[in-house]
């Protein structure tokens, strides 16, 4: 699998599936590319899409995700959904 930049990938990530991703990584570090078609459904937990999407992309990164507030991180349960409506308000 082709390797970007971290700052690329949280682009990509963003792009795709309208959540902001914070990857804490050295600069210049680089990970798998996020090279999904479609981005995931509304009815996934943010856990179940860091499990499946962003965990295998990055390795041992830790990832933040930023909710619409841009004050603190979504619990596990919040629904994909839900996470991407904040961003609007």
């Amino acid at each position: 699998m082709a390797k970007i930049t971290v700052a690329e990938f949280e682009k990509k990530v963003l792009a795709m599936e309208e959540i902001v991703v914070i990857v804490r990584a050295p600069a210049g570090a680089q990970v798998d590319d996020y090279a999904y078609k479609r981005k995931a459904t509304d009815g996934d937990s943010v856990t179940d899409w860091l499990e499946r999407r962003i965990k295998p992309l990055v390795g041992d990164h830790q990832v933040a995700i930023v909710d619409g507030a841009y004050a603190q991180q979504p619990h596990g349960r919040t629904k994909l959904g839900t996470l991407r409506n904040g961003y609007s308000d």
